[in-house]
């Protein structure tokens, strides 16, 4: 008896758990990288013919890829996560290591702690990773993409909203482009002259693509004189833009493109002028939400792994973890999407995905064996 509730009372960083630990973070990484050459092999094979057409190469495909690899990382942590503790958890099943834990009364909650731990330290880890690497990394893929595979001149001064343009003798600022509306707002063109010497200026609150032109109900042109005089007309019809919608979408970035808090500095400022930041309000609650996947998973896993009996095996194990991975995922592009378009608060749109897996957990966690 008093053995028994010595191993009860067993503290963290015991023998056991740095076995439990060593062994999930070896399939850990392991899985991680297979996972993540498969995401990368995918998406080469995905994208090879369009890249081939561009004429782009080999160096210049190898450095996209690249670049792009701590996005992927990022994105596959959470399967890995889950299929390491399924298969790490159902190995020690099988060989009735578990059983023998069990005797020596450990609850499945003790057993699991330590993998629960570790994923709140993956959890931190990803935060940082997606704070530091994946916003550099991802520009600079998505630099190697627009300018060197698509061959298109990186005339954007500065990112995602208030884009800033160099047409031919004019400046263009955009301070939102919303790209499935293909509409942009708060537009302003700076029109000159050979000297580069000002000559109008246009006010454009709202403007909509339309056929192959740029159309708004409402714009000012402002023309200065060599006099010194200013003369005002308004616009209703196409406006001095020769930019589409695909040449916007080269210039824009991607919320991945920004860290927590760039993204939270550019909805500061698109709220000072006055622009809908709904959809940007989501993607910063997601980069909070995200990198809560991987405890989330260790979460699920527990209760399939120990209370279930699963054999431990590697096509099992997989085959689990996808059916999880891919509901978890469908369900965040839904909830995501729903939040974009203002069917659902911010924060409810990021969270939610989290708050129903944690449930479902909790249920199998608490059901009986």
């Amino acid at each position: 008896m008093a053995r028994r509730l010595q191993f009860k009372m067993l503290p963290l960083g015991s023998i056991i758990d740095r076995y439990l630990a060593g062994g999930f973070l070896r399939i850990f990484f392991i899985s991680l990288a297979v996972v993540t050459s498969l995401y990368v092999t995918a998406d080469f094979f995905d994208r090879i013919g369009s890249l081939l057409e561009t004429g782009a190469s080999a160096w210049t495909i190898a450095r996209y890829f690249l670049y792009k690899a701590p996005l992927l990382i990022s994105r596959m942590i959470g399967f890995a996560t889950l299929f390491s503790a399924l298969f790490c958890l159902g190995a020690l099943a099988r060989s009735h290591e578990i059983t023998a834990l069990r005797s020596s009364g450990i609850s499945v909650e003790r057993i699991a702690s330590p993998l629960i731990l570790l994923g709140l330290v993956i959890c931190a880890l990803t935060f940082f990773w997606n704070e530091t690497l994946v916003p550099v990394f991802t520009r600079n893929s998505q630099n190697i993409y627009k300018s060197e595979i698509k061959n298109r001149q990186q005339k954007s001064v500065l990112g995602t909203r208030d884009i800033w343009i160099r047409g031919d003798g004019s400046f263009i600022n955009v301070d939102n482009f919303d790209s499935p509306s293909a509409t942009i707002e708060n537009v302003t063109v700076f029109l000159l002259d050979r000297d580069f010497s000002l000559r109008a200026l246009v006010e454009i609150p709202k403007a909509q693509w339309v056929g192959n032109v740029w159309k708004t109900d409402e714009a000012t042109e402002w023309n200065f004189t060599a006099d010194g005089k200013t003369l005002q007309k308004k616009i209703t019809s196409a406006i001095p833009i020769s930019e589409t919608p695909n040449d916007l979408q080269l210039l824009a970035r991607d919320a991945e493109e920004f860290s927590y808090f760039e993204l939270q500095r550019q909805i500061a400022d698109l709220r000072s002028k006055g622009i809908d930041t709904t959809a940007h309000e989501v993607d910063l609650q997601t980069k909070l939400a995200l990198p809560f996947i991987a405890p989330l998973m260790v979460f699920l896993a527990v209760p399939f792994a120990l209370k279930r009996k699963m054999s431990g095996s590697v096509s099992l194990s997989f085959g689990i973890a996808m059916v999880i991975g891919f509901g978890y995922w469908v369900l965040t592009a839904f909830c995501i999407s729903l939040g974009h378009s203002g069917a659902l608060p911010s924060w409810i749109a990021a969270w939610v995905p989290n708050l129903i897996f944690t449930m479902v957990g909790a249920f199998f966690f608490t059901a009986e064996e």
